[in-house]
């Protein structure tokens, strides 16, 4: 059974994770805009500032958020997968919330494949807003841009239906898998020399 003191744990974490997601987030989208199109096959783009100056001056400053919100709906929810699930596999296999790399590592790996398996489908209409494919639009008789979250979960059943959704959740799930591994054994391992620095000087932590 969940304990109150986990579930307390968890909403902290979890407000915490969201509020970093917002500004995170309206930073790096722009980012993963120009990364997209320039990954695309055939990308007409040759360098970061090229593409940079063509989406703005074709399209706006408005196509470097154009899949914002379908970000932020993606990264809250698989935060709040990974954390949950982190502390649910800790709770598990390390209840006394030792220093334990083998505990750390697995309860990251699996959070990460979880997480990413979970929110793949906001993954691929995010991707379909970023690159804005003619070809793809094309096949399914959009004109203009695609814009919103509806149209995009619409588009993407159009291309390929339910199986749509899903596409490179392998690829997905394997990188999420060793990365957020990496991420909570690193973390973990830091707490714990600093914590044990700390109380070897007789500082409270």
């Amino acid at each position: 059974m969940v304990s109150y003191k986990l579930l307390c744990c968890i909403s902290a974490n979890g407000m915490a994770g969201s509020l970093a997601t917002l500004l995170h987030d309206g930073v790096m989208n722009p980012a993963e805009v120009v990364k997209q199109r320039m990954q695309m096959y055939n990308s007409p783009y040759k360098t970061v500032l090229e593409c940079i100056r063509t989406v703005h001056r074709t399209e706006g400053m408005g196509a470097f958020y154009r899949s914002y919100s379908t970000q932020l709906t993606m990264n809250i929810p698989f935060q709040a997968i990974h954390f949950i699930t982190y502390e649910f596999m800790q709770e598990q296999f390390n209840p006394r919330r030792q220093y334990n790399p083998s505990t750390h590592i697995l309860s990251g790996a699996v959070a990460g494949a979880v997480a990413a398996a979970a929110t793949t489908p906001l993954d691929v209409c995010k991707t379909l807003l970023n690159t804005q494919e003619n070809v793809v639009l094309s096949s399914v008789n959009v004109s203009g841009h695609l814009s919103g979250m509806a149209n995009a979960f619409r588009t993407v059943y159009q291309l390929g239906g339910v199986a749509g959704y899903f596409k490179g959740v392998q690829a997905r799930v394997i990188y999420q898998m060793p990365s957020t591994a990496i991420s909570w054994s690193v973390y973990e391992f830091f707490k714990y020399a600093l914590t044990k620095r700390e109380l070897e000087k007789g500082t409270p932590c």
